[in-house]
Parts: structure tokens; sequence; C-alpha cells
């Protein structure tokens, strides 16, 4: 019985940076550095692009996958996770600037950094430290008529919610809320709680 081969990835411009990115992460499997697509280096970016809701998840070293690469990446150094001055107990950190986010409990990263969508121009999400002082699993937003999954209030009537259109359409943004994928969403929601702190740093590029 014969057996078709599944199609292989194409390449793309951005391959060889991807690549460094991902080596860098180290979690989504072995890839070469070198700038030609591969089968391990293709089961590693379509795994990547899964994880982060990329669409179409099919491998290529797109733009898209090379600027969520570069950005999980940046929020993934030390550096970057100390800015976010956790201290103790449980912090939920969003930077503005690369548009990630990620939770620490006592000092150490325990969910993410993963990507998000916060408030583009003229409703740009403010920096600062705050508490959560709302959740609802499904909560309605009168404004806009839409209803807004895992819905965790921190400050005015912004707060962290999953999405309700495609995370990377970059000619999109929210009305001030904290934008999440559905599986990053629900993380958020199971690691925060009513009084958690809340620490938004950095400013959104175009904002």
């Amino acid at each position: 019985m014969r057996t078709t081969a599944a199609a292989p990835c194409t390449s793309g411009r951005w391959q060889h940076a991807i690549e460094e990115n991902l080596a860098r992460l180290g979690t989504f499997g072995a890839v070469s550095v070198d700038g030609r697509q591969s089968p391990a280096d293709c089961a590693a970016i379509r795994g990547f692009q899964q994880r982060f809701g990329i669409e179409p998840a099919a491998g290529r070293a797109d733009a898209t996958t090379a600027d969520v690469a570069r950005r999980i990446t940046a929020s993934s150094a030390p550096e970057k996770v100390r800015r976010c001055d956790a201290g103790p107990g449980v912090t939920a950190c969003v930077d503005l600037t690369l548009q990630t986010a990620w939770v620490m409990r006592d000092g150490a990263v325990v969910a993410g950094p993963t990507v998000v969508r916060t408030g583009f121009a003229g409703h740009a999400t403010p920096a600062g430290v705050f508490r959560i002082n709302k959740r609802a699993e499904k909560e309605w937003s009168d404004s806009y008529e839409v209803w807004l999954p895992y819905w965790q209030r921190f400050v005015g009537g912004i707060g962290f919610h999953e999405t309700t259109t495609y995370l990377h359409d970059a000619a999109r943004g929210s009305h001030g809320c904290v934008n999440l994928l559905h599986r990053d969403a629900v993380t958020m929601w199971d690691q925060l709680q009513m009084g958690a702190r809340v620490h938004a740093f950095g400013r959104r590029p175009g904002t």
C-alpha cells in the first residue's frame, strides 16, 4: 500500500531569523540555524505557529511568525522578566512595547510569555500597577455588544479577556483591554484571582 508523504514546508525570507529565535527558546524541537528549511525546522515552526495562533500554521517562515518569535524571545530574557518587578505573590506582567504577557509567582515565571494585543491609538492601555477587581468567565460588554470570555478587569473598564478576532491582524487593536488567545485566557484565569497584581509597562508602538 502506497502512502503519500506530507508536503514539505516552504521556506521564506525570515527563515534564518526564526531559526535563531526558536533555537534560543529551545522548546519547539531542534532547528538548524542555517537559513535552509528542513523537516525538523518545518515541524518546529509549525508547532510554534500552532502554539501562538498564527494562521496558516503551515510551517512557512513568514513575517508574522518572525515577529512573534522575536517578541517571545525578547520577553523571555532575564532582564525583561526583571523589569516587571514582580516581588512576592502573583503578578501578571504586560509588556506594552513588545505586546506580550506572562505571570510570575514569588519571582518566578509560571506562565508565558505569550502574545497579547492591547489598545490602539486613542484607546491605549495604560501603564502602571493595578489589581484585579472583577472576574467573570463570560462578561457582556454593553459598549461594544460582544461577550468577553475569561474577563478579568484591572482598571476602569479595562481587563484581560479572550480575543474575539484574529489576534495577529496588525490593523486591529483593542479599546484598552489586553486581548489573549483562548488557551492563554484560560491560563490567566487559572493563575490569577481577585486582588492579583497587574504590572503593565512600556508603550504600544503607534499609541
